[in-house]
């Protein structure tokens, strides 16, 4: 043991700021894309040196617009990577022109520091170490070689058991003491990396979320000493989890007794397991066992794209949002609306599938219940809201407006599609707020306002898809004959389904979208 930290995980709210920062301005190498292995639709990044050596790796869970986490006792605070001494001056320069935040370079136990913040607030230090060999070098990134991070320098802990923290590291992963001082307690592996450990005594818990450290992983050098150390966890009595295969490593997770999670990951089999060498990180994999559904996950994972790269621009409009763009793109943009309980990444396999040239807007209503998305609020299972409705239908209107011109998305070419809940706010705006949306599609829907206003909807094309055995299907007005009479075209189906949507929707939607886009264009 005493081989030191194979890597460290943290969790991102935006994964395109997170590339720029770690590709872009770091010159990290992005090594591995995958669907995470606990939830295969979370985007996990691994970014390292050039040949994506365990020591090097930083990882990434993306929570693509996901809560803030609270950093605290129990929890890592900041992570360290070593570059060469001679290169603090030349990482000021670059963090300046970069625009990154940055102070020092100041000494800290001996040592020339620049500390930075990532996108997220995550404190990441330069440490200037001597000794280190130059990184396996990728010729993709800016950053000449010299200058170039060597590997983790290390990750600071907040302990509210600084010394059962200690003892726990220096038993299981072979760390040992080293110069520290009043308030942090410093250990050093046989691979030169360190933990610091900081004395929390009466700070805050932590609290999972984006900006925050997940855990520290160290290095096994093979399942054997996995097991290993398995069996002293258990015979200690420790938190432990079952081993896992991960395919690049195997690994188990711990936590010591202050509460930070810890994982021992063997070397290999690596990252280029799937791969060859010369394209790490350029490919998408998922968990063998949702290998069979690698298309629609692509499709629900986030976007981006690589530094100096063409890439959507997110605005600051009143709903989060998320762009999917296929691979050759028509032109056409549809807009997704999801029902109860879902997110903006629910409605984009099914969407995908009817329409696959088409660019996906996906929407994430405001309002909750127990939790989860919806796009107003509910007062009973047949009551809802009214007010809120009309407030949500009218900053939905504002939305689109500023979508199109933000976006430039061509009026003539764009659909939305809302499923239940969503499908519901949809027909709720066309009424309030006519000629803002003209092509709907919606399913199963039902009228939510008590009091329709008088509308002119002549120049609006609506697909509605009703299920036989909807247990929804008869709640309030009937909607299509609301809508006929506000002059809107229907074209009402019935189909054998329930509230939920499947391939027969697909089939009729698709011929639907291209027959009114067609005509449009």
């Amino acid at each position: 043991m005493g081989a030191g930290i194979h890597h460290i995980t943290l969790i991102t709210r935006k994964v395109q700021a997170n590339v720029d920062f770690y590709v872009g301005f770091l010159g990290l190498r992005l090594v591995k894309q995958t669907g995470g292995y606990e939830d295969a639709a979370q985007l996990h990044l691994f970014y390292g040196d050039g040949a994506a050596s365990p020591g090097s790796l930083i990882t990434f869970l993306v929570w693509e617009d996901g809560a803030q986490g609270r950093v605290g006792h129990g929890q890592p605070s900041e992570i360290s990577l070593t570059i060469d001494p001679a290169s603090i001056g030349f990482w000021l320069t670059r963090a300046l022109s970069h625009h990154v935040e940055i102070t020092g370079p100041s000494e800290e136990m001996g040592e020339p520091t620049l500390r930075l913040k990532d996108p997220d607030g995550v404190i990441v230090k330069l440490v200037g170490v001597s000794g280190f060999p130059e990184p396996a070098v990728w010729e993709g990134s800016d950053v000449p070689a010299k200058q170039a991070i060597r590997r983790i320098r290390g990750a600071t802990i907040l302990s509210e058991v600084p010394e059962l923290t200690e003892s726990f590291l220096v038993r299981h992963f072979g760390y040992r003491q080293a110069q520290g001082t009043e308030f942090i307690k410093r250990l050093v592996s046989d691979t030169g990396d360190i933990i610091d450990i900081r004395d929390a005594k009466g700070f805050w818990t932590s609290a999972p979320g984006t900006g925050t450290i997940d855990h520290i992983a160290f290095r096994a050098q093979d399942a054997d000493e996995v097991e290993r150390v398995h069996g002293a966890l258990a015979s200690s009595n420790s938190t432990i989890t079952n081993v896992h295969d991960r395919k690049y490593f195997y690994s188990l997770y711990v936590r010591e007794p202050g509460g930070t999670l810890f994982e021992l990951a063997t070397d290999g089999p690596g990252m280029a397991v799937d791969e060859p060498a010369d394209e790490l990180g350029t490919h998408l994999f998922v968990p063998p066992d949702r290998s069979d559904k690698i298309d629609e996950l692509k499709t629900m994972l986030p976007q981006f794209s690589w530094p100096g790269e063409e890439r959507v621009i997110y605005r600051d409009l009143p709903f989060v949002h998320r762009f999917y763009t296929p691979e050759s793109p028509d032109g056409t943009t549809i807009v997704l609306l999801h029902g109860s309980g879902g997110n903006e990444t629910s409605l984009l396999p099914f969407a995908a599938k009817a329409a696959p040239c088409a660019t996906l807007l996906a929407l994430r209503g405001r309002a909750t219940d127990e939790g989860t998305p919806r796009w107003f609020r509910r007062l009973s299972a047949s009551k809802f809201d009214q007010a809120d409705i009309r407030s949500e239908a009218a900053a939905l209107a504002a939305f689109v407006d500023a979508a199109i011109d933000a976006y430039r998305l061509d009026p003539a070419r764009l659909v939305f599609l809302g499923h239940s809940n969503g499908a519901n706010m949809l027909a709720a705006t066309m009424l309030l707020h006519p000629h803002v949306i003209r092509r709907a599609a919606l399913l199963r829907a039902a009228m939510v306002l008590e009091q329709p206003p008088e509308a002119d909807l002549s120049d609006t094309d609506v697909l509605l898809i009703a299920g036989d055995v909807d247990v929804f299907s008869s709640f309030g007005p009937e909607l299509g004959g609301l809508l006929r009479h506000a002059g809107a075209q229907v074209d009402a189906r019935t189909i054998p389904s329930g509230h939920g949507f499947d391939d027969a929707d697909i089939a009729i939607l698709r011929e639907w979208i291209a027959a009114r886009i067609t005509t449009a264009a």
